[in-house]
C-alpha cells in the first residue's frame, strides 16, 4: 500500500517560462487531464478510484480543499481539478521514509521548498527534537503525549499556551479541541479565519446579526445578477463555476470586479458538458470592472447613491419600501452620508470610469434577484470590514435578503473553517456558548477574550507564550510579516504540530518540538465501537458527514478526535465532567454533547444521519429575521479611506497559483496566468514597467515600503508583464507574506493586509538567471 518518496528536484529559475499572457478559459478537458494525471501517478489507479469516486458524494468523504457546498442531485463526477489534486496530497500512499529523521537536519529541511516537503510524503510517526538539537526522531504515542502535557502543565498560567486550528479539521475534532483548551484554563484559540474571513464575520454580524453566508446552494442558478468581488472561483472553489453557468443559462448576468483579468471569470468550458468538451463553453462575466486594489468600497458606495438617486427621481418605485421599513434601520442616514459622496474621489480610489460604475447600477436596478459574493479580495483590505457593511448596505437597498436567488456571499476559502467557528473555535465565543459548555462540563470556562493569529505572534515573540500547539495548518507559512513569525516561533519553549504531511512550520520550530501525525479526511477510521464518521459545515450553512474510503497510509496513524481525546485526559482529566475514553472509542457522545452546547444543533446525532445532513437554521436568510441589538438589519455609515500611492511605487496583493492550495504547493506552475517552472515572479501592468523604468523578464528586488523601521525585500523576483489595475502589482502567496508588517491589520478583524502592501521595485544587482531567487515559500532572503 506504501511507496517509497519520490526524487523531487527545486526548479531551477534558469528554466523559468513565461507564456503568452492569461488564459481566455477556464477547465475543459485540460482540467480533467491536469485533474487525473497526478491522481493515477501518485496514487494509482484503483486508489484513485476510491478516492475521487467518493469525494463529495453522500456517503463519501467531504472535500478538504474549499468550502463550496453540494447540490442535492450529485452528480457521479462531483470534483473539480483543486479538489481532485487536494485529495492526491492527501491520500497518497507515498511515506516518509523510516530512516528520513537521521538524515535530515531541521536546519536543511528549513532550506527546503513548501513543495518539496509536502512531496515527501505521510507522516506516520510522532517525532520529537528535544532543545538544543538538529533533528528529530521517532518516539512513542505515549511519550510524545506526555511531553506535550508535562510541558502545559508546568506552565505558570493557561494562558502562555496558545491552540492554533486549522479549517480542515472535523466538528467533532473541534468541538474537542476547544473543549480541552477552556477545560486547561484559556481562550487562546487563534484559527486560520483569523486570517481570511475575519471581516466577514465582524461586518455581518454587525449589521444583520449572523456572520454566514444568507443563501443556500440553489440560490445561485436562480439569482437575476450576481456580482463577483475580490476573488477567483475558477482557481480556488472551480465547482462554483458550474452554478455561475447555470446562472447565465437561465438568463442571468454576472459581472466580476477584480484587479487582474481571470480566466475562469472570462469563459469557462464544463468538462461535463458536450459544449464545454467540443465547444466554446459559456461566457460568465458581462461585464468586468478592473478595479483598483482597495477601491471596492468606493465602487459599493458609488451604486449605492445611484441606487438612491434613482428612488428620488422616480419615488416609490427603486428602493423595497416594505423591507426596510419592517426589517432595517439606518436608511436616512446613509443616505445623508452618500449625499456628500464625491465622484471625483470614487474614480481616483477605482480607477474606473463613470460609465462603467454607471453600468453596473443600472444592471444591480433591472434585477429583481442580486446575490453578492467575495473573498479575500475584500476581506484583507485595511477597510475590509467596512466594504462588507458596504455590501450589505447595498443589498439590504433593495431587499435582496431572505428571498430564493438573493443574498450576501462569503466563499470560505477552507473545507471547515465555518464548521470549527460553529464548534467554539473562537478567542472570543459568546457568553452564551460559554455558559452551555460549562452546564454541560460541569466547570466554570475562562471569561477573558484570548489571543487571535496576529495577536499570538506578537506574545509569542514577547515571550508571553511559550508553548504553542497546532491542530492542523501551517501558520508560519500562513501568516504576514514571516520574519516575525519565525523569531516568534523559536522564541517558544515548544512548538507542537498534528499533521499529515511536513509543512514550514515543522521546520520552524520552539527550542523543543513534536510533530503528531494523523489520518487524513479520505481514510477509513475505525475505533472500538466500529466505522466512525465525522462532520463538516460548509459556506451555507450545510453540515453533512464524512466517511473515509480507503485504508490509512500506517497503523501507527491516530485520528484527530483520538489525538485530542487522549490529550485531553492527560492535561485536563477529571478537572470537567468528560468521558474523554468514551469519546476516543464512539464519536456519537461527542455530538451527543454538540447537540447541547452549540446552537442549532439539536439532536445532532439524528439529523446528520438524515441523506445530506442538514442546514443549519438562518434568521435572515430563512425569515427575514435579524439577531442584532434592535432586532434590524443595519445600514451603516463607513468613511471612504483611499489607499495611497507615493511616487515611484505600486499597491501590490498577494494570491494562490492555480496548482496552489493555502500554503500547500501541488506544482510550479499557474496555468491560467501563463507561469510555469517557478513561482518567484511579480506581475505588473506594462504601463507602470516603462513608467519604472523596469522591463519584462527583469529581476527585481520588491522592497515593502513602511515606517516602522524594519527591512522586508524579497529577492531577485523576475518581472512578468500582465493587464493588472494600473499602479497595481501581484506576487505569490506565501512568498510575499514576507512583505505584509505584522500589525498591518483591517479595522476592526485584525486581518493581516495583504492586499494593498505598498511597494518598491528595484533592479537587481545580479540579473544573470543562475542566480535568481531560490529562497523557499515563505522565508525572507537575505
Amino acid at each position: 500500500m506504501t511507496r517509497k518518496t519520490p526524487q523531487i528536484e527545486e526548479p531551477s529559475e534558469k528554466d523559468l517560462v513565461v507564456a503568452d499572457g492569461p488564459k481566455s478559459w477556464a477547465a475543459g478537458v485540460p482540467g480533467v487531464y491536469h485533474s487525473m494525471k497526478p491522481a493515477i501517478e501518485q496514487m494509482g489507479l484503483n486508489r484513485t478510484r476510491k478516492t475521487v469516486m467518493a469525494m463529495n458524494q453522500k456517503d463519501g468523504f467531504d472535500c478538504p480543499s474549499c468550502a463550496w457546498p453540494d447540490p442535492h442531485h450529485r452528480k457521479a463526477f462531483e470534483f473539480c481539478e483543486n479538489g481532485a489534486k487536494a485529495v492526491t496530497w492527501e491520500a497518497t500512499p507515498v511515506v516518509v521514509p523510516d530512516n528520513f529523521w537521521a538524515e535530515n537536519p531541521v536546519s536543511e529541511l528549513r532550506s527546503r521548498s513548501e513543495y518539496w516537503l509536502g512531496m515527501q510524503g505521510r507522516l506516520t510517526e510522532p517525532v520529537y527534537k528535544p532543545a538544543g538539537e538538529d533533528h528529530y526522531k521517532p518516539v512513542s504515542w505515549a511519550e510524545a503525549l506526555r511531553l506535550v502535557t508535562d510541558k502545559l502543565k508546568g506552565l505558570d498560567s493557561p494562558d502562555r499556551a496558545a491552540f492554533y486550528t486549522s479549517g480542515r479539521t472535523s466538528n467533532e475534532a473541534a468541538f474537542l479541541y476547544q473543549l480541552m483548551v477552556r477545560g486547561y484554563g484559556t481562550n487562546n484559540l487563534p484559527d486560520c479565519s483569523n486570517m481570511c474571513h475575519e471581516s466577514s464575520g465582524w461586518a455581518m454580524g454587525q449589521t444583520i446579526g449572523i456572520g454566514k453566508a444568507t443563501v443556500s446552494f440553489d440560490d445561485y442558478a436562480q439569482a437575476d445578477l450576481i456580482i463577483v468581488m475580490g476573488q477567483n472561483p475558477g482557481t480556488n472553489h472551480p465547482r462554483m463555476m458550474t452554478e455561475l453557468e447555470a446562472c447565465k443559462n437561465r438568463g442571468g448576468e454576472i459581472v466580476a470586479v477584480n484587479p487582474l483579468p481571470e480566466a475562469g471569470l472570462r469563459r469557462y468550458k464544463n468538462p461535463q458538458e458536450v459544449k464545454g468538451v467540443i465547444g466554446h463553453g459559456t461566457q460568465i462575466a458581462d461585464q468586468f470592472l478592473q478595479i483598483r486594489i482597495g477601491g471596492d468600497m468606493a465602487l459599493l458606495q458609488a451604486v449605492s447613491k445611484r441606487v438612491l438617486d434613482a428612488e428620488a427621481k422616480n419615488p416609490g418605485t427603486v428602493l423595497d419600501h416594505a423591507f426596510l421599513a419592517e426589517h432595517c434601520e439606518g436608511l436616512e442616514e446613509l443616505k445623508e452620508h452618500l449625499a456628500r459622496l464625491d465622484e471625483r474621489t470614487v474614480l481616483e480610489a477605482t480607477g474606473l470610469r463613470s460609465e462603467d460604475i454607471d453600468e453596473l447600477a443600472a444592471r444591480y436596478l433591472k434585477a429583481e434577484k442580486v446575490i453578492i459574493t467575495w473573498a479575500m479580495g475584500i476581506t484583507q483590505q485595511k477597510k475590509g470590514v467596512a466594504t462588507i457593511k458596504e455590501i450589505i448596505n447595498l443589498l439590504l437597498l433593495r431587499g435582496n435578503m431572505g428571498k430564493p436567488g438573493a443574498g450576501a456571499s462569503p466563499i470560505r476559502g477552507h473545507s471547515n473553517v465555518q464548521g470549527d467557528r460553529t464548534m467554539g473555535i473562537w478567542e472570543q465565543m459568546p457568553q452564551s456558548f460559554m455558559d452551555a459548555l460549562g452546564k454541560e462540563f460541569d466547570f466554570e470556562p475562562p471569561r477573558e477574550h484570548g489571543t487571535d493569529s496576529v495577536e499570538t505572534i506578537n506574545k509569542m515573540r514577547a515571550g508571553e507564550i511559550k508553548v504553542f500547539v497546532a491542530l492542523g495548518g501551517n501558520l508560519v507559512g500562513a501568516i504576514s510579516d514571516t520574519n516575525a513569525a519565525v523569531a516568534a516561533m523559536e522564541n517558544t519553549e515548544m512548538s507542537v504540530q498534528i499533521s499529515t504531511k511536513l509543512n514550514r512550520s515543522h521546520t520552524v520550530t520552539g527550542r523543543e518540538a513534536l510533530i503528531l501525525p494523523t489520518m487524513g479526511r479520505t481514510e477509513i477510521d475505525i475505533q472500538e465501537s466500529g466505522p466512525q464518521f465525522v462532520s463538516v459545515e460548509d459556506t451555507v450553512c450545510a453540515v453533512h458527514p464524512s466517511w473515509g474510503s480507503v485504508e490509512p497510509v500506517s497503523h501507527h496513524l491516530l485520528s484527530e478526535p483520538v489525538i485530542v481525546s487522549r490529550l485531553g485526559k492527560l492535561l485536563v482529566g477529571d478537572k470537567i465532567k468528560a468521558d474523554w475514553d468514551g469519546y476516543e472509542k464512539n464519536y456519537d457522545l461527542i455530538r451527543d454533547h454538540i447537540s447541547r452546547v452549540v446552537g442549532g444543533c439539536k439532536d445532532y446525532n439524528q439529523r446528520i444521519r438524515q441523506e445530506g445532513g442538514f442546514i443549519l437554521a438562518h434568521g435572515p436568510r430563512d425569515s427575514r429575521t435579524f439577531p442584532t441589538p434592535t432586532g434590524k438589519a443595519v445600514l451603516t455609515v463607513n468613511y471612504l479611506e483611499l489607499v495611497q500611492r507615493p511616487e515611484g511605487t505600486l499597491i501590490l496583493q498577494s494570491m494562490r497559483s492555480h496548482d496552489q492550495f493555502n500554503t500547500t504547493i501541488y506544482s510550479h506552475n499557474d496555468r491560467y496566468r501563463g507561469i510555469k517552472k517557478g513561482r518567484h515572479v511579480v506581475f505588473v501592468n506594462p504601463d507602470d514597467i516603462a513608467e519604472l523604468g523596469l522591463a519584462d523578464g527583469q529581476y527585481v528586488d520588491v522592497h515593502g515600503v513602511y515606517d516602522d523601521g524594519e527591512e522586508r525585500v524579497v529577492r531577485k523576483f523576475r518581472v512578468v508583464s500582465y493587464p493588472t489595475a494600473r499602479g497595481c502589482a501581484a506576487a505569490y502567496y506565501p512568498e510575499a507574506n514576507v512583505l505584509v508588517p505584522l500589525n498591518h491589520t483591517a479595522e476592526g478583524s485584525n486581518t493581516p493586509v495583504s492586499k494593498a502592501v505598498i511597494v518598491r521595485l528595484e533592479p537587481s544587482l545580479d540579473q544573470t538567471p543562475e542566480g535568481a531567487a531560490t529562497v523557499p515559500a515563505g522565508v525572507a532572503s537575505p
